[in-house]
């Protein structure tokens, strides 16, 4: 994961000064490349908090090692969510929401408590039913 934190870092800081050499050359009148290269130093620098933040949970795992196998990699990874629908519902009631805002406005009135409900079955899948905790 350290590999992983400082790819995603480096990566980051790199797209932080493109923001302006960028903005400098188009003299800031085409804003696309700016956000575009702004959303890559934010998702950049996310990605890189996030394996940090693993990093410092999990620990050094076998690729962060020279001396590591790969058969040090074998066993339990990690935790991973069981089998749910929830995630399909909630995907078809962002769809709907989308064409509704492409095609009419009132559509959007029907898909929006659809995702509104989609998304509080996905955050307490786990508190009801066979996968409670």
């Amino acid at each position: 994961m350290k590999t992983s934190y400082k790819l995603f870092l480096v990566l980051g800081l790199f797209y932080l000064p493109l923001i302006f050499i960028y903005g400098h050359f188009s003299h800031w009148d085409e804003p696309v490349g700016v956000v575009g290269l702004a959303l890559s130093t934010g998702f950049g620098l996310m990605i890189a908090g996030y394996f940090a933040v693993t990093d410092r949970k999990l620990g050094a795992g076998p690729s962060d090692r020279p001396e590591g196998e790969i058969s040090d990699v074998s066993g339990e990874q990690g935790f991973f969510s069981p089998y749910s629908w929830t995630p399909l519902w909630l995907a078809a009631a962002i769809a709907l929401l989308a064409f509704g805002m492409a095609v009419g406005w009132w559509i959007v009135f029907i898909a929006a408590p659809l995702v509104c409900v989609a998304v509080v079955l996905w955050t307490f899948e786990y508190f009801s039913g066979e996968h409670a905790i």
